[in-house]
């Protein structure tokens, strides 16, 4: 898949479609086929450009038009559903659903790559912007960066509202706690109703209700707070759904509680004898119970984000006025000067003016060792100091840190609907129809050509409507997509959307540019070969001496490795440059040359006895550069792009995998085959210009591969936009690279092999989540239509039907789960160039 423009002008905080983003947050809409009918309505809007449900979370986020609607039109459009929602400005999102950095998604062929836009320099939208139940955020013109505390008050303002990055955890919990609250009542009401039907007597309990009260009139009396107050959440949804011709799973759940009560009502007051208050309060109950339990497991999908929010600390001590003051984080506005001691969490991003210390990282960016930090140097929110001092100087505040942009491409891509969601979603809607159709039809066939009477009729044809609830396959996907998002966060891979992490795991061939992918990126010297009676200190004494006022790469490894042995480098009394050839310069009062064949062939210097040498270093795709003063060789030091400890790690995996790997490199063929001998890559193609790198991606295409170019995201923007996935490796904390599908946080190649096994292992949870839904609808409805009743004598009570129902959910979302076992190999640590040049 090419990733193309789809036409539309992206400016600043619009959402790809010339307007902004409002997140909703849903008070008790937690059916997935509601979600889907809520979706295709606002997209129906004209005012609307797009709406995606995040359906772990209940929240929508909707893309409006800002010029002919606002949030207060969203308010009423959504009211006029039946939705009630609260209006709360936020800072725009530059990773919200629809936006060019992260890509729509709901348009799996336009993931909108633009290198004109610069995401790192947006302002990243707040993942958690103050939801209680109910409510709405929408984005606003994010203020510019005042002069320090010019803006303090303002400041302290946005980021109170921006700045808190739990609210949205708190919206879930609620209804979870809610739906708990409604279940335990509901069930203490139930009780006393079966222990009195005939379900009690089975046990031994007396028939007759205590102070004299028919049976229809006690269950009259306890079963209708748990139906019309329990079971308000299926009711009010089917209702809001049948209002605007809509069915979904909650009409089913309603129409099977309602049939039982209004039958045992009307029976009641017609003072008939059979009634089914204790099935309508069941039902009502354990779908509750259900319900809850299928919430729970669904929010704690989402457990991977709440892990990232918890890593910033509450609070920030800052230096204002000379004087240290401890403040709440969104308190602290971009300028001011914050003091971090030993061992405390640093609260946001900036630059060290002051002081010295080493920062653990690894929660950012996986690596296990502990990052220098001097003045000048850039800190990370959330990240751990460890035993020294220093004050910074705040860069980015609340939702433009790099934590909170994490936070919220994660939840992007969890809330982003994949292809499969899309096919499940029409298939949900038209079981709710075979649903209703079924229990009618099992109505009919019972009444028409059975003896049971109505009640046994009505009983089969309330369990078949139940029992064929599509929950099951409206959720196979989401909860999937969600912990494998999740859990690829966990191992520093971020997926921008479930498209790319769909299309991740279909990838056969992955494209590795070289430089500052599969190696370092700068080169170390890694030989030293002196002639004889030369020491290996002399020999690179003097050619340092030479190079030392070239700026040169290979000239700046030899400086490099000089100064970490320790050996003094003074500038050379006459220095030039020999374009082709290399340097001469007088170092010391001798004559120097270091550069090829050439250069010493023209000095009339002998290297007869190193030309061996310079060879089999030049094999290995080093460059060999020979040295000699005052026309006597002196040896030869070799310089190269040293391979990163994990690209071998890397290859081998994707071999593993299945995966045919590709080197595409602009250095020459030689250096290129030789690093490609030593990883075992397959193909190399080399000798490449960047701008041609994009042709060469496309003919693997053409060839029939499904391919994956990893890059910087820099100098590979072209061939990462025209790879079916483009991987950013190394990004750190730049999360917002627009060229890529994929961001790998850490700078290791490992990563990719890691990417695509927690994509493939999506899908294959996808494929059996589906399966498992399918197959459980086509076996359930007939066992609960009665069919095997004239032979086995089996017909299922509509209670343990959405008991059935329930768990089938919870099956679904418990094999999500198990994605968490999908873990990252541990991180390596880093090849010190100092190290490397000691061992030469």
């Amino acid at each position: 898949m090419k990733h193309q423009h789809t036409g539309h002008d992206h400016h600043g905080h619009d959402d790809g479609h010339g307007g902004h983003v409002a997140e909703v947050a849903l008070d008790f809409c937690f059916c997935a086929t509601e979600l889907a009918a809520l979706e295709r309505f606002l997209t129906a809007q004209p005012v609307i450009t797009s709406a995606v449900a995040d359906r772990t979370r209940s929240v929508l986020h909707i893309g409006y038009d800002s010029a002919r609607t606002d949030t207060a039109g969203i308010q009423a459009l959504l009211r006029g559903r039946g939705y009630g929602c609260e209006c709360a400005d936020c800072p725009a999102s530059c990773c919200q659903p629809g936006h060019p950095a992260a890509g729509h998604p709901d348009e799996p062929d336009a993931h909108a790559h633009h290198p004109s836009h610069t995401a790192a320099s947006q302002p990243a939208d707040d993942p958690a912007d103050g939801h209680n139940h109910h409510s709405i955020t929408a984005t606003t013109q994010h203020p510019q960066a005042q002069p320090s505390h010019l803006a303090e008050h303002a400041g302290h303002d946005e980021h109170a509202e921006s700045g808190g990055h739990d609210e949205h955890a708190g919206h879930g919990a609620d209804m979870v706690a809610s739906m708990l609250r409604r279940f335990v009542i509901s069930a203490i009401l139930t009780i006393p109703i079966v222990l009195f039907s005939p379900i009690g007597e089975v046990f031994g309990f007396p028939s007759q209700p205590p102070f004299g009260l028919s049976m229809g009139w006690f269950g009259l009396i306890l079963a209708t707070p748990v139906v019309w107050w329990g079971g308000w959440p299926f009711i009010s949804s089917a209702a809001r759904s049948l209002r605007h011709g809509e069915v979904t799973m909650m009409t089913l759940i309603a129409v099977g509680i309602l049939v039982a009560y209004l039958y045992s009502v009307a029976s009641t007051l017609l003072g008939g004898h059979e009634v089914f208050f204790e099935a309508a309060a069941m039902l009502t109950t354990l779908s509750l119970l259900g319900h809850w339990l299928e919430m729970r497991s669904r929010f704690a999908t989402g457990r991977a984000v709440e892990a990232l929010l918890q890593l910033a600390p509450p609070t920030a001590i800052v230096r204002r006025d000379g004087q240290e003051l401890e403040i709440p984080l969104d308190q602290v506005v971009t300028g001011d000067v914050i003091v971090v001691k030993p061992g405390a969490k640093i609260p946001v991003d900036g630059t060290v003016v002051d002081g010295e210390s080493y920062v653990d990282e690894s929660m950012i960016t996986g690596e296990p060792v502990p990052v220098a930090k001097r003045p000048g140097g850039p800190v990370v929110g959330g990240t751990i100091n460890t035993t020294g001092a220093f004050t910074f100087t705040a860069t980015a505040v609340g939702a433009d840190t790099a934590l909170a942009r994490i936070v919220q491409m994660v939840r992007n891509a969890q809330a982003s609907k994949a292809p499969a969601q899309r096919l499940a979603d029409t298939a949900g809607k038209y079981l709710v129809y075979v649903a209703l159709a079924a229990g009618a039809l099992t109505f009919a066939a019972w009444m028409l050509w059975g003896a049971h009477g109505v009640g046994f009729a009505l009983t089969a044809a309330v369990s078949a409507i139940v029992i064929a609830c599509p929950d099951a396959l409206a959720l196979a996907t989401p909860t999937a997509i969600t912990v494998g998002v999740g859990q690829g966060a966990r191992g520093g891979v971020l997926f921008k959307n479930a498209t790319a992490l769909e299309m991740t795991a279909g990838i056969d061939t992955v494209v590795f540019d070289k430089t500052g992918t599969l190696t370092a990126g700068k080169p170390i010297v890694t030989d030293l070969v002196p002639a004889d009676g030369i020491t290996d200190d002399e020999l690179l004494r003097l050619a340092a001496g030479a190079d030392q006022p070239s700026q040169h790469p290979l000239a700046v490894a030899i400086v490099d490795a000089a100064r970490q042995r320790a050996i003094t480098v003074n500038p050379p009394e006459a220095f030039d440059s020999i374009p082709g050839h290399g340097v001469q310069a007088t170092v010391g009062g001798r004559r120097v040359v270091i550069g090829n064949a050439r250069l010493m062939k023209r000095d009339s210097v002998d290297i007869g006895a190193l030309t061996d040498t310079a060879a089999g270093l030049a094999a290995d795709g080093k460059t060999a550069m020979y040295v000699a003063a005052d026309g006597r060789a002196l040896g030869v030091v070799a310089v190269a792009d040293p391979i990163r400890d994990s690209a071998k790690a890397a290859i081998t995996a994707l071999h593993a995998a299945g995966v045919r790997t590709v080197m595409l490199t602009g250095d020459q063929r030689s250096t290129a085959e030789a690093v490609a001998r030593q990883l075992g890559i397959d193909t190399v193609i080399a000798e490449v210009l960047p701008a041609d790198k994009a042709s060469h991606i496309a003919a693997l295409q053409q060839a029939g591969a499904k391919v994956a170019m990893v890059g910087d995201g820099v100098n590979d923007a072209p061939a990462l936009a025209q790879a079916d996935i483009g991987v950013a490796i190394g990004a750190g904390t730049d999360v917002a690279v627009e060229t890529a599908d994929v961001v790998l946080i850490r700078d290791n190649p490992a990563d990719v092999a890691y990417a695509l096994r927690i994509a493939r292992a999506v899908r294959s949870k996808i494929k059996q989540n589906l399966f498992w839904a399918a197959i459980y609808n086509l076996l359930a409805i007939p066992v609960a239509a009665g069919v095997f009743y004239t032979s086995l004598g089996i017909l299922l009570q509509p209670q343990w039907a959405a008991l059935l129902m329930s768990a089938s959910t919870i099956i679904v979302t418990f094999n999500a789960l198990l994605l968490r076992r999908h873990t990252p190999s541990a991180p390596q640590p880093a090849r010190r160039p100092a190290a490397a040049a000691a061992a030469g």
